[in-house]
């Protein structure tokens, strides 16, 4: 099983999460002008690098137990929650907390969810996915946090928590066990879409690192399936591979990258991290993303 595992992430583009940081130098190598504004991810990578993967168990449901949730079109995380003690993440969301305090999140909004945290008045999951929603709605109601900054805390506290939780169950999903536009481990909406060397179509979590097949010609946010609402936006100064799939209906995208011409690109969150540029152009014309990015949490009202 162990072997099978191994095997599957590095088909589905998994790495380490020291290979990670590696990528993410070679990327700001590559676009040295993006290296100031995207100083701040460093540290939350060496964080997820550092963090002991023994802390928390991996699910070991059978082949059989998901995909029975997943026949159900129900993400696995909907019906099991990992054991998460606090103390076993607050590296994690204290260099998340770092990251939101460098790109200019408000000390006050900040200091507020960080008493919550200590008073034992919210935990890890509050974080967690949940239908419609990343978090609790009351991190935005009763502490003032911006629903852009906590689905960027669920995926900064949360990755290697949740990676680490369903490693021995993404060995199980096959194509045909799941067409819904969340990730069938823990129900995040995307946070990428990518291209394969085969044509198709692979978006990716950046909540837990899943990774799912999805059709190209469908709007995963809403559904839409209609040619005059799926829309590709690209950026002035083109890069070859690189594009967003936006839609008219919701008003949602989410920016792809074509590994056939891309080949040697780097993982799909390093990708897409390390290219504001393209949520500009998706933001200037209107359209959202449920997984803040560096723009949304730099952006103030």
């Amino acid at each position: 099983v162990r072997r099978q595992v191994r095997d599957h992430r590095r088909r589905s583009g998994d790495l380490s999460y020291a290979k990670l940081r590696e990528e993410w130098r070679d990327l700001l190598t590559r676009r040295p002008t993006f290296r100031e504004p995207l100083a701040p991810y460093l540290p939350l990578l060496d964080a997820w690098a550092q963090w002991p993967t023994e802390r928390v168990s991996p699910l070991t449901w059978t082949a059989a137990e998901c995909e029975e949730r997943w026949r159900r079109g129900v993400p696995l995380l909907s019906e099991v929650l990992p054991s998460i003690h606090p103390q076993d993440i607050e590296d994690l969301l204290g260099s998340s907390l770092d990251f939101l305090a460098a790109v200019g999140e408000p000390e006050e909004e900040l200091r507020r969810l960080a008493e919550a945290w200590d008073r034992g008045e919210i935990g890890p999951t509050a974080f967690l996915p949940a239908p419609g929603r990343i978090g609790l709605a009351s991190l935005s109601t009763d502490l003032g946090v911006r629903a852009e900054s906590v689905s960027f805390l669920a995926c900064g506290a949360l990755r290697p928590v949740l990676d680490r939780y369903f490693a021995a169950c993404r060995v199980h999903l096959a194509e045909r066990h799941w067409d819904l536009g969340v990730c069938p481990f823990c129900g995040a909406p995307p946070g990428f879409g990518d291209l394969t060397d085969t044509g198709q179509r692979r978006l990716a979590c950046h909540v837990c690192g899943g990774g799912w097949v999805f059709p190209r010609l469908r709007c995963p946010f809403c559904g839409a399936q209609s040619a005059k609402d799926l829309v590709r936006l690209e950026a002035e100064e083109r890069e070859e591979g690189y594009f967003i799939s936006a839609c008219r209906q919701c008003r949602v995208y989410v920016k792809e990258l074509d590994r056939r011409i891309r080949w040697n690109a780097g993982s799909a969150l390093v990708e897409d991290w390390g290219s504001p540029h393209f949520d500009m152009v998706a933001l200037r014309e209107g359209y959202r993303r449920p997984i803040a990015s560096l723009i949304q949490l730099a952006r103030r009202p």
